[in-house]
């Protein structure tokens, strides 16, 4: 499963503030952030396994984020889930890569996944299971574990929530200075709930900070390759600045035509 916050347009500057964990076997490979040949320009990670990604930006400030989800029996999916995350950041906005994200569904088994999508205008988390359901995400805070959004009966769930609202996190940087200290916190015994999962085999693998913003230059994307209690978190937002300027001076081309 993974862990993924997204502080929805509380903040002007930055209608969309991410903070994820992504949780995963240490033995399967993936690729850090770089930018995905094709249109729309895509930053993602790249899961080497399965292809496709966990989490990611196109140039038109779509965010797309998946996490596991817990499913009462195996759905067996015919396809890989990374390969639908990616195949949603190729949308030109959130309510086309709703509408894209339903059908797949619909047509193709996937194994459980709660999906977020997101931009300024829109953002929702689609919940894929034996039956598929929408939630409307929700402004301000909204967490996804393995089970719905803002699931109160998930205690890492309403730890993440607990932790990240014990004071106004009113700008960009507030949030991410925060988030990157609540999703470093370390395991502190068995059984209890943490932001860093830390198994034999399967755990915290990385973790990604996110601001997507009104103008391009304030963009900011960090991602720390590891957990983020033993792992630095590395500046990727000259690669995001660049596919969201891209981004504007193709949209503002086609309105002149």
């Amino acid at each position: 499963m993974c862990l993924l916050a997204v502080q929805y347009r509380l903040v002007p500057e930055s209608p969309i503030l991410v903070a994820a964990n992504r949780e995963e076997y240490y033995d399967r490979p993936s690729l850090p952030p770089s930018i995905q040949s094709g249109k729309p320009r895509v930053l993602s990670g790249i899961d080497q396994r399965g292809g496709g990604t966990w989490l990611g930006v196109n140039q038109n400030g779509l965010f797309v984020g998946l996490c596991n989800r817990a499913t009462p029996m195996p759905l067996f999916g015919q396809r890989s889930r990374g390969l639908l995350g990616m195949d949603l950041l190729r949308c030109g906005s959130a309510k086309k890569a709703l509408d894209k994200a339903l059908a797949e569904v619909e047509n193709t088994r996937y194994e459980g996944v709660n999906i977020c999508i997101a931009d300024a205008k829109n953002g929702w988390v689609v919940h894929v299971d034996e039956q598929t359901e929408v939630a409307e995400l929700q402004e301000g805070l909204n967490i996804i574990g393995a089970r719905d959004v803002n699931d109160a009966s998930d205690e890492r769930v309403q730890m993440a929530r607990r932790l990240l609202t014990l004071q106004m996190l009113d700008s960009p940087v507030k949030f991410l200075a925060v988030a990157s200290r609540v999703f470093a916190r370390a395991p502190t015994g068995p059984g209890r709930p943490s932001m860093v999962i830390r198994g034999n085999e399967h755990g915290t693998v990385s973790s990604t900070l996110i601001a997507l913003g009104v103008k391009p230059r304030d963009a900011i994307y960090q991602f720390a390759n590891g957990a983020p209690d033993q792992t630095k978190f590395e500046d990727y937002s000259p690669m995001l600045r660049d596919i969201l300027s891209r981004g504007l001076r193709e949209a503002r081309a086609k309105t002149r035509v």
